[in-house]
């Protein structure tokens, strides 16, 4: 399972790699007659499963084979905030949900029948690493958790004040309830710290290290949360190769320096210097594991976070607002004098 987790950390990357393509605007405004509700606690937070139980009714209720207008009719245009978060670029419409149904109706059972009742029972996971980050963050608001289901493209995003996770996606890579369940919790972990970034200082970051230091900094903080390191597989193959992945990859900062975000055209070289490292799920290096650039960023932040004497202050600090090249001077690959391996397993 753990190494299938990289393959559904399209949760943050679907999004990026809309903006890779020039796809992505602001995030939907919430209609006046559907507001966000307010921030939860910790101690009685929930996750809002109304669109999935929404969308299991009418699954069951037509023998699995929903069409396109009651989709449309009856789950998508009675959505929540969460949902209305996560239909642009994603399920779009009724037609294009109900022609992924028709092409994985077994996906779809099992999420409905098998996952969603799992899901559910993840309140105390969430609760958990929610008291984590309320101790971590206290002054920070938490975000609503909504659960819907989608067009098998996506394992979920965050917006403001809410992430949103695709249950069909999340239910295709977990094959145990154990997996469905530490996923679950990781998945709460890493998204919850995206809600919280407010990005990097400038907008002429390089955009390959403003990628690995944004999913860097999820990872790195969803460590200290669950105490678990996100992905050990991942991990385990990257560290004996450090030095020559670090080769690589100040390699590819150097094509994409000035690079912008409507300049990765799929085939040129800068875009295939950046997906060497980020939205690549499912289709990583041969011989690599997927997504390395959210490695290279937690191991990053390791090392610039060992530096600072205020680790409350740090965490802060990498929420944003900050310098990505500050940053990376402190935390870049030295083979000698490098600070201890901040291990999370």
């Amino acid at each position: 399972m753990l190494r299938d987790l990289a393959q559904v950390s399209r949760i943050r990357l679907v999004s990026l790699c809309l903006a890779c393509l020039g796809l992505t605007g602001t995030l939907p405004a919430m209609a006046a007659d559907n507001p966000a509700p307010p921030p939860p606690d910790a101690l009685t937070a929930r996750i809002d499963t109304g669109d999935a139980d929404r969308f299991a009714e009418l699954y069951a209720r037509t023998g699995g084979r929903p069409t396109a207008e009651q989709l449309q009719r009856e789950y998508i245009d009675r959505g929540s905030p969460g949902l209305e978060i996560f239909k642009p670029h994603r399920i779009v419409d009724g037609q294009k949900l109900a022609a992924a149904v028709a092409r994985s109706p077994e996906q779809y059972a099992k999420a409905v029948d098998t996952c969603l009742p799992i899901v559910k029972a993840t309140t105390p996971e969430l609760r958990a690493t929610y008291l984590a980050f309320q101790g971590l963050l206290p002054e920070r608001p938490l975000p609503q958790i909504y659960l819907v289901v989608g067009a098998s493209n996506s394992g979920g995003t965050a917006g403001p004040g809410a992430q949103v996770l695709g249950l069909e996606v999340l239910c295709h890579v977990a094959k145990t309830e154990e997996d469905l369940r530490n996923l679950m919790r990781t998945f709460y972990a890493h998204e919850t710290v995206h809600v919280l970034q407010q990005g990097e200082d400038g907008a002429t970051a390089n955009v390959l290290l403003a990628s690995v230091l944004q999913e860097g900094a999820a990872d790195f903080i969803a460590g200290i949360v669950t105490g678990k390191q996100p992905d050990p597989a991942r991990a385990s193959w990257a560290l004996p190769r450090e030095a020559e992945l670090w080769q690589q990859f100040e390699a590819d900062l150097r094509t994409l320096d000035a690079v912008s975000w409507d300049e990765l055209k799929p085939g040129t070289p800068p875009r295939q210097a950046f997906s060497r490292w980020i939205a690549n799920a499912g289709s990583p290096p041969e011989g690599w594991p997927s997504e390395v650039g959210y490695w290279i960023g937690q191991r990053i932040w390791e090392r610039w976070y060992a530096q600072q004497p205020d680790k409350r202050a740090a965490i802060r600090q990498m929420l944003g607002p900050h310098d990505p090249s500050t940053v990376l001077a402190a935390g870049r690959f030295r083979p000698e004098g490098m600070p201890p391996h901040h291990r999370q397993d």
